[in-house]
């Protein structure tokens, strides 16, 4: 038997370039109706139909059959408070009055690293059970909140990003650092688990209303310091809240431009929301490489607006979704992509299924500066996957007795599925997660 090798039998589906800016959708992905993934060591081998690879195979290695469900590249969560997991589905205004209320009580909790650690554990649990693999998470102000997130991933072998929140004003004591603390804190993290297996750290200034322009100064002093790690922030969500960082920072040419004079605004940077922003903080964007994570439940949920997802791609800016727990609500990037197509038919806009399902696997991917890494199926990638049963529940049985065609089934799948369609999540090629 050869060590190290595996193989996956199903209906695989994996995208090579984003649909909507191919000439022709259908050389943006491959669809093997019944194929085979081999998975080497942890690593694509290859690729194809189940009546090619078969006979290649040898008795010698094991075959796990998924016949009659679907293969997918593992699901790219952009943008999500690991923190704020207990806080999910609670009641409040919008965004300022939500993170007083809920958010900033729930964080203050994580000063103690038990509490931490067990729900940085439930979070990775909730993840998997929704077949995602890879995700961008803030955790806290404590150093040790960081720690355990970044212990959980290292265990199960998830490819993470995350880092200690920057917080310096208007925001409760037990939650501010300084802008000297908070930058020999991120120092020691970035030193301790940045490059650690498949983790890496994102400085991370919670937005600018509750960072001094000192505290921004120094992360982006980091940024410089460590090229490789990433930024992530928030921007631009609530009227409200842009109006409040105008207060604040009056020399600013926008919410974005903050960032920017900061040296926050580059490739690696991935900045929530950016609802309110003009063309010319798009322009900065795309020519930056900056992404931004598009987190549907949570603009609806908090009242925030709606993303103009044709105006990103028009300035090239790199497009992922963020689940946004716990103003988002849902861990299910199925069912985050059923609001995201609701909030682009609200704009006059088009998400078309396969639009959709790129943006959950290769765009997240390509938003996080890592489809060389992740993101489908070419060989030497990374094997993250997630096999999705089309038929869970009855109605979603029912109503496949009709699809006719590869989009249809993917429409389905994102408006009617959540958790209860992933039948397995691999990291790796190891089985992480198995519904009963």
């Amino acid at each position: 038997m050869q060590r190290g090798v595996r193989a996956f039998r199903g209906s695989l589906l994996h995208f090579l370039k984003d649909p909507a800016r191919a000439a022709d959708p259908h050389d943006a992905y491959e669809y093997f109706d019944d194929g085979i993934l081999v998975v080497r060591d942890g690593y694509v081998d290859a690729i194809g139909y189940a009546e090619r690879l078969l006979p290649q195979l040898g008795e010698e290695i094991p075959l796990t059959d998924y016949s009659g469900k679907l293969i997918l590249p593992g699901f790219v969560d952009t943008h999500v408070h690991y923190a704020q997991t207990d806080v999910i589905a609670s009641r409040g205004d919008q965004l300022l009055d939500w993170l007083t209320r809920y958010s900033f009580p729930e964080e203050e909790r994580f000063g103690d690293a038990v509490h931490a650690r067990e729900v940085a554990e439930a979070f990775m649990s909730e993840l998997l059970r929704n077949g995602t693999t890879t995700a961008a998470v803030f955790c806290t102000v404590h150093p040790q909140s960081v720690d355990a997130m970044f212990e959980a991933a290292h265990a199960s072998q998830m490819r993470l990003i995350a880092g200690k929140t920057l917080m310096d004003r208007n925001c409760p004591s037990a939650l501010r650092d300084t802008a000297r603390s908070g930058y020999a804190e991120s120092k020691a993290l970035i030193e301790r688990w940045h490059g650690n297996g498949r983790l890496s750290y994102a400085v991370t200034p919670r937005f600018a209303p509750t960072s001094t322009d000192e505290q921004l100064r120094l992360a982006g002093v980091l940024a410089a310091e460590y090229p490789g790690v990433y930024v992530q922030s928030h921007a631009a969500e609530n009227g409200e809240e842009v109006a409040w960082v105008a207060q604040l920072y009056p020399w600013s040419r926008s919410y974005l431009d903050v960032y920017d004079h900061f040296g926050l605004l580059r490739e690696r940077s991935i900045f929530a929301h950016c609802l309110h922003v003009d063309e010319d903080d798009r322009r900065r964007m795309g020519e930056a490489g900056a992404s931004v994570a598009f987190c549907p439940t949570s603009n609806l949920f908090l009242g925030s607006g709606l993303f103009d997802k044709d105006a990103a791609v028009r300035h090239g800016v790199r497009i992922g979704i963020g689940t946004d727990v716990a103003g988002g609500t849902s861990f299910s990037m199925l069912q985050t992509l059923n609001e995201s197509y609701k909030v682009v038919q609200m704009t006059g806009q088009r998400f078309s299924p396969l639009g959709a399902f790129y943006c959950a696997t290769l765009g997240g991917a390509h938003a996080l500066h890592l489809d060389d890494r992740i993101g489908n199926f070419l060989p030497g990638k990374e094997a993250d996957f997630v096999v999705l049963d089309s038929v869970p529940t009855p109605l979603m049985a029912r109503r496949m007795r009709t699809v006719t065609s590869l989009a249809d089934r993917l429409f389905v799948l994102m408006i009617l599925g959540d958790d209860r369609t992933i039948a397995a999540t691999h990291l790796l090629g190891r089985c992480a997660y198995a519904r009963a």
